[in-house]
């Protein structure tokens, strides 16, 4: 078959009907007033029509197979209990549509925790999903990407997982405390209180997976530790699970200083996003530094993230995109005004 008939049969128009035979599990994949086949129709870009337990998919070729296999899928996933959500409905949109071969099943039952609210925490996308894998096989994992791909929270979710199953003692997450373009001045309070706003991202995290209560329990107790990254100086961290965050903001020393505390039976995960670097101008990150200088090391995993993962409102990866997009028109510019001076 030519290229332009291969291209010719993917832009055909194409009808299919899908029958599910449980009339229950298919009004819990349509959900309430089929709220989630209006996600699939506007996601994959077809039109699905419902009459009981039938759905009639009409659009482009490839449009009709990705809709139809989202929607197989997930009536797969229900009937094994997997309670489908809204947002299920669009990641497993963007799974298939990148990677169509990919079974939502081995993603989406890949329970990491299950919070103080009964919440089941597990992967969204293909790379949410290797960077778990990464953590479980792996002393020291490396999250980069942008904001919203879960790098912090699926690593809180682990480090959780790892204290409940008495995998580790204690938990201990730490970032550098640097401000983010703008000057907070003086700080009233104890240290406490004087660090709590540069920490406020891991405490959340970890109050939304334990609940405040239990999570001040630990914390009173040694058990989980959130302390700056200055704090780490000096220790060595035995049989912990260890977190640093926004860690490109780390110089190159930091992050040495940081590697190097990692003792017996512990790991580390690190995140960060290598495109919003608050350090002075003259200071070169840690994290670029530890990527090109660690990175084939046995044991040590880098996992990235693209915008394709973020897990936010839809609207963060399109600002993401807007902003890549702006930055490489930028760099055109400015190159087009050097070529032209003398």
């Amino acid at each position: 078959m030519k290229k332009t008939d291969v291209i010719g049969s993917m832009n055909a128009e194409t009808t299919r009907e899908i029958e599910f035979t449980e009339n229950n599990t298919a009004q819990l994949l349509f959900g309430d007033l089929n709220k989630n086949l209006h996600t699939i129709e506007q996601a994959a870009n077809v039109s699905i029509n419902v009459r009981g337990s039938k759905v009639q998919i009409k659009g482009r070729s490839h449009a009709v197979g990705l809709a139809a296999s989202v929607l197989e899928q997930l009536y797969a996933l229900i009937r094994k209990g997997y309670p489908v959500f809204t947002q299920d409905i669009a990641f497993g949109v963007k799974i298939l549509e990148s990677a169509p071969e990919t079974k939502l099943e081995e993603i989406f039952l890949d329970k990491v925790y299950i919070t103080s609210r009964n919440r089941v925490i597990s992967p969204k996308s293909v790379n949410q999903k290797r960077y778990i894998e990464a953590i479980r096989n792996r002393d020291i994992v490396f999250g980069i990407g942008p904001a919203g791909t879960g790098k912090t929270y699926l690593a809180v979710a682990m480090a959780v997982s790892a204290l409940a199953s008495e995998q580790v003692h204690s938990i201990i997450l730490t970032r550098p405390a640097v401000e983010a373009g703008e000057k907070l001045g003086f700080l009233p309070g104890d240290m406490a209180q004087k660090i709590d706003p540069y920490l406020r991202p891991l405490t959340d995290a970890i109050n939304d997976m334990l609940g405040q209560a239990r999570t001040q329990e630990l914390v009173e107790r040694g058990i989980i530790e959130i302390a700056p990254l200055a704090f780490m100086r000096g220790r060595t961290l035995n049989n912990a699970f260890i977190i640093l965050d926004e860690a490109q903001n780390t110089t190159r020393e930091q992050m040495k200083m940081f590697l190097t505390r990692i003792g017996f039976d512990s790991r580390a995960v690190i995140t960060g996003d290598i495109t919003q670097i608050d350090l002075p101008g003259n200071k070169s990150s840690g994290l670029v530094e530890a990527k090109r200088i660690l990175t084939g090391i046995k044991g040590i995993d880098f996992c990235h993230f693209a915008k394709s993962d973020v897990v936010r409102h839809p609207l963060v990866q399109e600002i993401i995109h807007a902003y890549e997009k702006d930055t490489s028109q930028q760099g055109k510019a400015y190159a087009n005004v050097e070529k032209k001076e003398p």
